[in-house]
């Protein structure tokens, strides 16, 4: 009887055991729950590229401030006959400068949203994420005449909230899988090579038309020849993405770019 009575203490110790270590794990997945979640296929991500076997390229121009470097840009791709480009646009700069903006529509140009304050909206709380973006497409709205569904946050910042509550306003967020560091201002010759060797099929390509960016409209026409030899198209964000099913990528928990638009 005594032996009866040890072995099953001994079973009843290995079953507390396994309770204990199955309730544990539990405890960590429920505690991380938030970070697992960003990896679920249901939930709103940014698009970095599109994956196609095509030679579509998306030349896409932030502006925040100024008016010397955007109009040599905009001549540009009138020269070089590209009629398929993304621009994404802060509010304040849209509203100071209507005549350039509507040169933009009148060209076909698409337009997308850059927010109104350019600050980064992962330090923003839930209702200021959406006062941004519902002011920046008030203003959009009024000077484009259209309704622009497509957004890049100031300094393409963003978290899990930003990209939620931007989903939920109908806006899907654009960053970039080629960045071509032209807001360094690094030279002409490295901007040209840096887009050039990274371009690929279904990129999203990163440049800038405010003023300080003071090299880009000498690296453009070279970019869309040295490009346009390669066998490449030029499309807008909103034309590539309708090629196949875009390359969604989760947010991190640190996205801030620390760039200048």
């Amino acid at each position: 009887m005594n032996f009866f009575y040890v072995m099953n203490g001994k079973k009843l110790k290995q079953a507390l055991i396994i309770c204990v270590a199955v309730l544990f794990a539990a405890g960590i997945i429920y505690s991380e729950r938030g970070n697992v979640s960003v990896f679920s296929q249901n939930e709103p991500a940014a698009v970095y590229n599109v994956p196609t076997e095509k030679k579509l390229i998306a030349l896409t121009f932030d502006i925040s401030w100024g008016d010397k470097r955007t109009e040599p840009i905009l001549k540009v791709l009138e020269d070089k006959g590209v009629k398929n480009a993304s621009f994404f646009l802060s509010s304040p700069w849209s509203e100071s400068h209507p005549d350039i903006v509507k040169r933009i529509v009148k060209a076909g140009w698409e337009i997308g949203s850059h927010g109104h304050k350019h600050v980064n909206y992962s330090s923003l709380s839930d209702e200021e994420i959406r006062t941004q973006i519902k002011t920046a497409h008030t203003i959009l709205s009024e000077v484009t005449e259209k309704n622009p569904n497509l957004i890049r946050l100031p300094n393409g910042d963003f978290d899990k909230r930003v990209l939620r509550i931007a989903n939920e306003l109908n806006y899907t967020v654009i960053q970039w899988d080629t960045d071509s560091l032209d807001w360094k201002n690094p030279g002409v010759e490295n901007i040209v090579n840096r887009v050039v060797t990274k371009a690929h099929p279904g990129d999203i390509v990163l440049m800038h038309a405010s003023d300080s960016c003071k090299e880009t409209h000498e690296a453009l026409p070279v970019i869309i020849d040295k490009l346009r030899e390669k066998g490449y198209e030029f499309v807008t964000v909103s034309q590539l993405m309708k090629q196949t099913q875009v390359d969604n990528k989760p947010p991190v928990e640190d996205q801030t770019m620390k760039r200048i638009d």
